[in-house]
């Protein structure tokens, strides 16, 4: 099981990054991953205040999630005897810190600046191969730095997604216990309690959770984090990817780059709470109330991109066992799209 040794959670805390790094007993240079924009913003501060505190620094600025980022940070890491990565951003620069920090075999610290998935705490990659976005094995931070003051100035629009990746946990968790029913397949009373509960929280503090706010922040924050503990502890994805997330790759797969990945997982999590016959009407309310999408047409997708993401779902990472079991017929799949008006 692989948990972070420290998390800091509060208002101003990356001024502390390189107390917090030492407190995690790191050494030697630090590898800063960050998107272009982020950079200027956090990145370039987090570079300032390690190297204040006695760190080399070197910045590594990346556009894409994809395996040849990885590689380029590998060896950028590498050739400066990097002692630990440190990924500052969203996703993408976490993933590529993630992942690049095992190849080197060093640790690394995550530093979000939005609260919109839980990537920021997993020991799971997303990227791109070949084309395809992949869930990778990677390692769980060894710290994290969630700076309130920062994440709550990110678009509102990634809050409400980072909304939809936790409560989409519930379909996660159910379809986890139905592969644990019907196939064996091996199964952690307490990751799914933990993932369940996380997500049950977000839906029941819906109507409190708003853009611009350090509290609805941190609520987010902290739940994201416990999703990603809950995956460690069971060392898998199972408690937070589920049919849902099944369904958000087939639309990434047919639109790439349509929506977010917490807005997809989010209608995932309606049409796939309907199909096992729970409450998706809670679901959609909880998904409007953060200001998430809860239909195709509000982030833009076509009627008919919803119905062949629904029927060609199943495929996607296949040994997974799901509600959607080995298919839904495309009149299925049209009758539950329009039932939970997602279409």
């Amino acid at each position: 099981m692989e948990l972070p040794r420290l998390v800091v959670v509060g208002s101003g805390v990356a001024r502390e990054v390189a107390e917090i790094s030492r407190d995690l007993k790191l050494a030697g240079g630090a590898l800063i991953v960050t998107g272009p924009r982020t950079c200027e913003l956090v990145g370039g501060e987090i570079s300032r205040r390690l190297e204040e505190g006695g760190f080399e620094t070197a910045l590594m600025i990346t556009k894409f999630s994809k395996i040849e980022e990885v590689e380029r940070a590998e060896r950028m890491a590498a050739d400066m005897g990097a002692g630990f990565l440190v990924g500052v951003g969203g996703g993408r620069s976490i993933d590529v810190a993630k992942l690049a920090s095992v190849r080197v075999g060093v640790p690394f610290v995550s530093i979000p600046t939005a609260a919109s998935h839980d990537g920021i705490c997993s020991a799971q990659a997303s990227l791109t191969i070949d084309g395809e976005t992949t869930s990778v094995s990677a390692q769980a931070p060894f710290g994290i730095v969630a700076d309130t003051a920062i994440i709550s100035q990110a678009p509102k629009r990634l809050l409400a997604a980072g909304c939809g990746d936790i409560i989409s946990n519930i379909t996660a968790v159910r379809d986890w216990k139905l592969a644990h029913r019907l196939r064996g397949e091996e199964y952690s009373e307490y990751a799914s309690a933990l993932s369940e509960m996380t997500a049950r929280m977000i839906v029941e503090t819906s109507s409190e959770l708003k853009p611009g706010l350090e509290e609805s922040a941190r609520i987010v924050v902290k739940a994201l984090i416990s999703s990603g503990v809950a995956m460690s502890i069971a060392g898998s994805s199972r408690p937070a990817s589920g049919s849902e997330h099944k369904f958000a790759h087939a639309i990434n797969r047919i639109e790439p780059g349509k929506a977010l990945h917490g807005e997809l997982c989010g209608l995932g999590t309606i049409v796939m709470m309907y199909l096992h016959g729970g409450d998706w009407r809670m679901i959609r309310e909880a998904l409007e109330k953060v200001g998430a999408p809860t239909s195709a047409a509000d982030i833009g997708l076509a009627e008919e991109t919803v119905i062949e993401a629904l029927t060609s779902a199943h495929t996607i990472r296949p040994e997974r066992y799901t509600i959607l079991g080995s298919g839904l017929t495309r009149e299925a799949a049209a009758a539950a799209a329009k039932k939970t008006k997602i279409i």
